[in-house]
C-alpha cells in the first residue's frame, strides 16, 4: 500500500471472493492490493471515494464489429471505443469482417492496427478470419497476435467473407488445432436456412420463421463432431436458440472443448414485442420467443452458456429498412450492454457478481486475458466500472456514442447507470465526459 498512487474506495467492490467494502490500491496501472475499507491512505496517493456506488472490474466484450477501415460510415474505432467506455467496457476484441479489408492476412491485420492505434479509448484486440482460401494465413495470423479465428457456417452477409463448407471447416479447424488456437463460429446450417420459408417484407414473424432454431442446433452438432474428432477448441458465437443446449451439455460431459456465448438482446428482448417493420431488432440468428429466452437464462445460471457479449454490429440508418429480408442484420448495443443485462438479471434474482462473471471474468478467460483482466485482484490491470445499480434511465438514442444512433433499446427503461470508467488506474469516462484516447492494442498472451 505504501507505493500506491491511487486508492479507489467503495462500500461495494465486486471481487472474486464476493462483494465487500474495500479500498483498492493501484500503482503503475496495476492493482497492488484489495484492503479493508478503512485502511489509511498513504501520503501522496490520490483517493477516489465513490461511496455506495458499486465498483466492478471493467467489462471485456469479445464480440464487437468496429467496421474500420472500409465501412467507417457504419462505425469506427473512435466512436465504438467511446461507446464502450460510456458503457463500462474497458476491453473489446474486434471482429474480422465488415471492415475492408477483412482481418484475414497479417497484412490486413497490420492495416487494422494502424487505423486503431490512435483512436482507442479502451483496450482493443483483434480476431482473425478463417475463409475457404486462407488456411495458409492462419498460423501467421496466430503468430502475429490475433486471439483466434472467426468462421461462418452459413453466408455472412458480405461477399468478402465467405462461409466454410464442412470440408473447409475440417481443414481450417485441423490447422488451428495444430497450433493450439481457438475457432469461434457463427453456427447456422445453410441447408436448414434454405429450406425455411423466405417471404420477405415487414412482418417479424416471417423473418423469425426464416431463421429456425434447428438451423443452429444442426450446425452446432456438426461443429461438435469436428471438435471431438480433432480435439480442437471451439466457441459458439451468439447462441439464440435453446434447441442446441442439450447437445452442448452432452458434448461437454464427453470432454469436447466447447464454450458458448449469448448476447444482451437475446436475454432482454423477445419476438413477441418486436413491431413489424422495426428492423433495428433484426439480427442473425434472430431474437426468439420469451419461452426460448427462459432457456437461455437457465443455461447461463447452470454454466452451459459461459458468457454474455454484445455482437455490436451497427450500420447506417438507411440500411435498416422496413423489409426484414433486405435490412442489415445487427444490433447496436455496446454502450447499453451492462445496464440491459443487469436490468434483466436483477429481475430474475441474479446479482452483480453473476453479471461480472458473465461479462468480465469469463470473457477475459475466453481470450486468455484472465491474468490481466476480468477481476479486481492484485496483479490485474486497474480497469474499473463505477456503477449506480439502483439508478434508472430511459434510453435516448441521442445520448449514444455509436456513430449511427439506431438501437433496439430506444425508449426502454433500464437500471444501472455507469458513473465512471477507469483504464489502468486512469479515469477515461465520467458523467458524459471523455479523456483523450488511453487505450492500447492487445496481442494474444
Amino acid at each position: 500500500m505504501s507505493d500506491a498512487e491511487l486508492v479507489l474506495r467503495s462500500t461495494r467492490v465486486i471481487t472474486p471472493e464476493g462483494t465487500r467494502a474495500a479500498a483498492v490500491a493501484v500503482s503503475a496501472g496495476t492493482i497492488t492490493a484489495v484492503l479493508p475499507y478503512d485502511t489509511e491512505v498513504p501520503a501522496g496517493a490520490r483517493l477516489a471515494d465513490v461511496g455506495d456506488h458499486a465498483v466492478l472490474p471493467g467489462l471485456v466484450d469479445t464480440h464487437v464489429h468496429v467496421n474500420d477501415p472500409g465501412r467507417t460510415e457504419w462505425e469506427g474505432f473512435w466512436t465504438a471505443t467511446r461507446a464502450a467506455a460510456a458503457g463500462g467496457v474497458t476491453t473489446l476484441v474486434d471482429m474480422p469482417l465488415n471492415s475492408l479489408p477483412p482481418t484475414t492476412t497479417v497484412e490486413h491485420l497490420r492495416t487494422k492496427r494502424d487505423v486503431a492505434r490512435d483512436k482507442a479509448h479502451v483496450d482493443v484486440g483483434f480476431w482473425g478470419g478463417a475463409l475457404p482460401g486462407n488456411v495458409k494465413d492462419l498460423r501467421p495470423l496466430h503468430d502475429a497476435g490475433v486471439f483466434g479465428f472467426k468462421a461462418f457456417l452459413s453466408p455472412s452477409g458480405v461477399d468478402e467473407f465467405p462461409h466454410l463448407g464442412q470440408e473447409q471447416l475440417a481443414r481450417s479447424l485441423a490447422e488451428i488445432a495444430g497450433f493450439g488456437g481457438l475457432l469461434i463460429v457463427h453456427a447456422e446450417d445453410p441447408r436448414h436456412l434454405a429450406a425455411a420459408p423466405q417471404h420477405g417484407g415487414p412482418r417479424y414473424a416471417d423473418f423469425l420463421a426464416s431463421r429456425p432454431g434447428d438451423a443452429e442446433a444442426t450446425a452446432i452438432a456438426a461443429l461438435i463432431a469436428q471438435a471431438r474428432r480433432l480435439d480442437a477448441r471451439v466457441h459458439v458465437l451468439h447462441l439464440s436458440s435453446g434447441d442446441a443446449l442439450p447437445l452442448i451439455r452432452a458434448a461437454r460431459a464427453d470432454g469436447v472443448r466447447i464454450t458458448v456465448e449469448t448476447c444482451p438482446h437475446y436475454l432482454t428482448l423477445t419476438a413477441e414485442e418486436v413491431p413489424d417493420g422495426a428492423s433495428e431488432f433484426k439480427c442473425c440468428p434472430p431474437i426468439r420467443e420469451a419461452a426460448n429466452q427462459d432457456l437461455l437464462w437457465e443455461a447461463l445460471a447452470d454454466g452451459t452458456v459461459d458468457c454474455v457479449v454484445t455482437d455490436h454490429s451497427p450500420s447506417t440508418a438507411d440500411l435498416k429498412t422496413d423489409d426484414f429480408a433486405t435490412a442489415w442484420g445487427g444490433i447496436s448495443g455496446l454502450q447499453l450492454s451492462l445496464s440491459a443485462v443487469w436490468t434483466a438479471a436483477r429481475g430474475r434474482g441474479h446479482t452483480l457478481e453473476d453479471v461480472v462473471r458473465w461479462m468480465s471474468a469469463r470473457t477475459a478467460a475466453l481470450v486468455g486475458l484472465d491474468a490481466r483482466k476480468g477481476a479486481i485482484a492484485p496483479g490485474r490491470d486497474a480497469d474499473f466500472v463505477v456503477l449506480a445499480p439502483e439508478e434508472g434511465f430511459t434510453v435516448d438514442p441521442a445520448g449514444l456514442q455509436h456513430r449511427n444512433r439506431v438501437t433496439a433499446y430506444a425508449g426502454r427503461a433500464l437500471r444501472g447507470v455507469v458513473k465512471s470508467t477507469w483504464l489502468r488506474g486512469e479515469r477515461v469516462y465520467a458523467d458524459g465526459e471523455f479523456t483523450s484516447p488511453k487505450g492500447t492494442l492487445l496481442d494474444r498472451p
